[in-house]
């Protein structure tokens, strides 16, 4: 997906980016692929793949999520996804970005003064943040690697009763049934599972929102070594 491409499919999704919008992407997609050389960021290295699997992918929230003023948490950002995309898109919302990777947060505190947009950067486990900063968030978005119950675990106690945690995913099918077990007992309730391909590639997505009915028991979330050694699945 060319510069082109994306805006054209964005604008199927009644995105309409701005010349300030189209230019800080592709400053981003430069500066990644560049940083990217030194520091792997990314197993992506081509430009084209950074818009449809980086930028696009980030962004389809949008088709069934209209954001504002929120208080937005991206858990495990990486270099950045969904959450600086989803700032540039929408920059009225108040955006947190966090990962344990030292050089993952280095690269996103460079990033944030090349596309002037204004965010917090924090490097720290999602875990220990926790302490302080529970409830906090309005809507909790993750692209991260882990399964849904380990995912759910680490981000359901960070959103506020009433908010919402979007897990970005793969093919769930087969976890989902855990999955629900840990949102329910974390707090929360599965309210819709959109599933897309990526254009241009037999790439299949998942996007689970989920409500915060209640709040997440203060046991939660548990050290990391005990999250991903025993998940929370019926037994």
């Amino acid at each position: 997906m060319n510069e082109k491409n994306f805006i054209e499919n964005l604008n199927k999704l009644k995105i309409d980016l701005s010349e300030d919008q189209i230019k800080k992407f592709k400053i981003y997609a430069e500066f990644l692929l560049e940083y990217n050389k030194n520091v792997n960021l990314t197993a992506i290295r081509n430009i084209e793949e950074v818009y449809l699997k980086h930028f696009y992918d980030s962004l389809l929230v949008l088709k069934y999520r209209k954001f504002n003023s929120e208080k937005i948490l991206d858990i495990g950002s990486g270099a950045g996804f969904p959450g600086v995309p989803i700032k540039i898109v929408c920059p009225n919302v108040s955006l947190t970005l966090i990962d344990s990777n030292g050089k993952k947060t280095k690269f996103l505190n460079l990033l944030k003064e090349k596309l002037n947009i204004d965010c917090d950067i924090v490097n720290d486990r999602a875990e220990n943040y926790a302490k302080n900063f529970r409830e906090q968030f309005d809507v909790v978005v993750s692209r991260a690697v882990s399964s849904l119950p380990i995912l759910s675990e680490l981000s359901l106690p960070f959103v506020k009763q009433n908010g919402e945690f979007i897990a970005y995913k793969g093919n769930i099918d087969e976890s989902l049934e855990n999955g629900r077990f840990a949102i329910e007992e974390l707090g929360g309730r599965v309210n819709s599972i959109e599933k897309y391909v990526l254009p241009e590639e037999d790439a299949h997505r998942t996007l689970i929102f989920i409500e915060k009915k209640c709040q997440t028991d203060l046991k939660y979330p548990r050290p990391f070594d005990k999250i991903n050694k025993k998940p929370l699945k019926k037994n």
